[in-house]
């Protein structure tokens, strides 16, 4: 693969068939990635979610505090991923009734329409960031929703870490529960997802030739500021640059995995101790290799850590507990409008 050019593009359209684009992500992008289908399921024909919780999970123990913003945030961080007992954890029940609300409001799609998708869900046996019994609920929110049989793929045996799996001898260990939360197993889950969304998929090639594009992320926000880097990737198979039939897939990190992502003490960013982990989930998750044998975009937007007035995300994490705002779940919240836009300029 070759390296990142350090040429801006704009971002460009292809030739995408409608309705058959995915979302699959780690962690803070696992919670996202969910978010992500909900909202926009019209588009979507399915969805891989790695060590992630149901829709609008960190509301589900609204006691958590006084105030409903400081409830959600207080949720993410210290009860919804990993509760001492199930009772205060996530629930796949309540988290229907929220999406059947929202969708009759016209705040997301129908819900409708995610009964057909092929969805992955997995949990490490070894996480101990997200609990396994978090994203079993994940998995109990698409049975209700009606994804079901082999449509539904649900792995919770691997005696993983928090992390996305990869065959890279340079990655941590399996068990491993530490940045850059890319561990080494004997599996590509990038594929693994892939081929479970799109079955008809060719093996992955180890000699891809279409090219990652950097592209402005500014053009996509609008008004709104929601915590997201300058700069987002795409790759772009040749032969869809060339004109052929195309889908696209959305890859997003977890937290602390964005391309600049710095480490806040104190609420300032510790730039001389900036963790080396750069443009990793992009370029050695494998997600590269089997789009480019299968005429695949990949788009990698990126989230980017801050930690002011207005915005507590010094992880760089995707909003999947309201830092942006109440709506953070809608198709007006920021972070999912701007991935949004991506996907009309790609032709989604």
């Amino acid at each position: 693969m070759s390296s990142i050019s350090p040429k801006v593009e704009q971002l460009a359209s292809y030739n995408v068939v409608a309705g058959e684009s995915s979302v699959s992500g780690l962690s803070s992008g696992a919670f996202m990635t969910v978010q992500l289908h909900v909202a926009l399921s019209s588009r979507f024909c399915g969805a891989g979610v790695i060590a992630g919780g149901p829709w609008r999970a960190s509301e589900s123990f609204p006691r958590a505090a006084f105030t409903p913003d400081d409830s959600r945030t207080q949720n993410a961080l210290y009860i919804c991923m990993a509760p001492l007992v199930p009772s205060v954890g996530p629930d796949a029940a309540h988290s229907l009734r929220l999406a059947r609300n929202v969708a009759a409001e016209g705040g997301i799609d129908p819900i409708a329409n995610l009964g057909d998708d092929r969805v992955y869900v997995f949990t490490g046996s070894k996480d101990t960031v997200v609990a396994s019994s978090v994203v079993a609920q994940t998995k109990r929110f698409y049975e209700l929703l009606g994804v079901t049989g082999e449509r539904l793929r649900f792995v919770d045996h691997v005696p993983a870490g928090h992390s996305i799996i990869t065959m890279n001898p340079e990655d941590n260990d399996l068990g491993t529960n530490f940045p850059p939360f890319i561990n080494r197993g004997d599996f590509v889950q990038s594929h693994e997802v892939l081929h479970h969304i799109y079955p008809w998929l060719k093996p992955a090639t180890d000699r891809p030739t279409g090219r990652l594009v950097r592209f402005d992320q500014t053009e996509f926000f609008g008004e709104a500021a929601p915590s997201m880097s300058r700069f987002g990737y795409a790759w772009v198979p040749r032969a869809v640059e060339e004109g052929a039939p195309a889908r696209v897939h959305i890859a997003l990190h977890g937290c602390k995995q964005g391309y600049n992502y710095v480490n806040y003490v104190n609420g300032r960013a510790d730039t001389a101790n900036n963790p080396p982990y750069g443009n990793r989930y992009v370029t050695t998750t494998g997600y590269i290799e089997i789009a480019d044998a299968n005429d695949i975009v990949v788009l990698f937007p990126q989230a980017e850590g801050m930690d002011d007035s207005t915005t507590l995300n010094p992880e760089g994490c995707w909003d999947w507990w309201g830092y942006t705002g109440a709506d953070y779940f809608t198709q007006a919240a920021p972070q999912i409008a701007a991935i949004a836009r991506m996907l009309d300029r790609l032709g989604a």
